[in-house]
């Protein structure tokens, strides 16, 4: 993912959440698995970085004929 930072302060840090949804295998959402990590900062007013990140869920929850979708991804500043 690359994150930019449009204003003219830097940001010095911050998380990044994850909405991992347990699709089943007729399509049915089962769960939602909310997770965060650390932004990469410091990000400077005006500049971008690049930055990838493994998503996990415990295999339990994920039973044969299912899978994993990530469909939303919030950045906080601060």
């Amino acid at each position: 993912m690359t994150f930019t930072n449009t204003g003219t302060t830097a940001a010095r840090s911050g998380t990044v959440s994850f909405a991992t949804h347990i699709i089943g295998a007729l399509g049915v959402d089962w769960a939602t698995i909310t997770t965060s990590q650390p932004l990469p900062a410091p990000l400077a007013g005006g500049a971008s970085k690049t930055q990838a990140y493994t998503v996990c869920v415990e295999s339990w929850r994920v039973p044969l004929g299912m899978h994993v979708d990530t469909r939303k991804v919030t950045a906080t500043w601060s």
